[in-house]
């Protein structure tokens, strides 16, 4: 019972975070399908959304140069000729690995499966039904931010995090897009740049790089923010909030100002955690992972 009034409450902090968030494409460009991701953009107007057809291709078929195969695949379509399925793949930008915008073809749902009859894969079947699986869940939030809430908790509630944490967590989550939005307004760019500042933000108040507090922790591609304590997550946005604020005083005109507000911002915080482990005699900064906040919040539950 004490887990639906948290959720309750939970629903009636964030509700206004969703909304606000459900029509910016930004907060659900990457899908994950078996463990791959596919990058994808939501058309508002269209309401339909558009996949990487590259990534597509390498989640159905582990080529190791998917852009080979879709080469090769897109001229034989053309010669059989489907030029309309090759035509309806339009060139979107998306984030590259290497961190750039870069140009790519894209694909809707009903274009999507048209190329997977043409690709011999296992995945094929999977695929189709984790396809219509992400529009549904999509339209749905459109139409009802509460459901999107309720993803989230049940997804974090299911992993084992408390009601507590997870509200800490999705509230970071707010912050973090106040802070990109501010960085996109002052010229900062998507990928490496955002990944540079939010590093000075992270050495100003840890102590430590991004990657140095990854390790801490012994993480490899997980995110961050889900292996952080509670007081970790309040620290970091603070350092956020702080960035956000003194950046909108300031507006910074390039980079390099940029990368100056980021360290003040992530200085206050990492004053107030020096604060905190003078007045406790505690490190705030733990090796403490996701699988040790789980294990701290099922003995919370067993005390009951």
């Amino acid at each position: 019972m004490a887990i639906n009034i948290q959720s309750c409450l939970l629903f009636l902090d964030l509700y206004n975070f969703i909304v606000n968030m459900k029509n910016n494409s930004k907060n659900k460009k990457i899908a994950i399908f078996e463990g791959k991701q596919i990058r994808r953009h939501w058309d508002e107007e269209k309401e339909l959304w558009y996949f990487a057809v590259i990534d597509v291709i390498a989640s159905l078929t582990n080529s190791n140069n998917p852009q080979v195969y879709w080469r090769v695949l897109k001229k034989r379509l053309l010669d059989e000729g489907s030029n309309e399925t090759v035509t309806k793949c339009n060139g979107l930008k998306m984030m590259a690995p290497d961190g750039k915008m870069r140009l790519i073809d894209v694909a809707d749902t009903e274009v999507l499966l048209r190329l997977i009859q043409s690709i011999p894969s296992p995945n094929a079947e999977p695929f189709k039904l984790w396809l219509a699986r992400v529009g549904y869940e999509r339209l749905e939030e459109t139409a009802d931010p509460e459901l999107a809430i309720n993803r989230a908790l049940k997804t974090y509630l299911q992993k084992g995090y408390s009601p507590e944490w997870i509200n800490q967590r999705l509230k970071s989550i707010e912050i973090r897009k106040a802070l990109t939005d501010e960085w996109e307004k002052r010229g900062a760019k998507e990928g490496l740049e955002f990944a540079i500042l939010t590093n000075e933000i992270t050495k100003a108040w840890t102590g430590m790089t991004t990657k140095e507090y990854k390790n801490l922790k012994g993480l490899k591609k997980e995110n961050l923010r889900d292996n952080m304590t509670n007081l970790e997550l309040v620290l970091n946005m603070l350092a956020e909030t702080a960035t956000t604020e003194i950046s909108n005083k300031r507006e910074p005109k390039d980079f390099d100002e940029n990368k100056i507000v980021a360290h003040e911002g992530g200085s206050i915080a990492g004053n107030a955690r020096k604060e905190i482990e003078s007045k406790t005699g505690r490190k705030v900064i733990t090796s403490d992972n996701a699988n040790k906040l789980h294990l701290a919040s099922k003995d919370k539950k067993k005390l009951k």
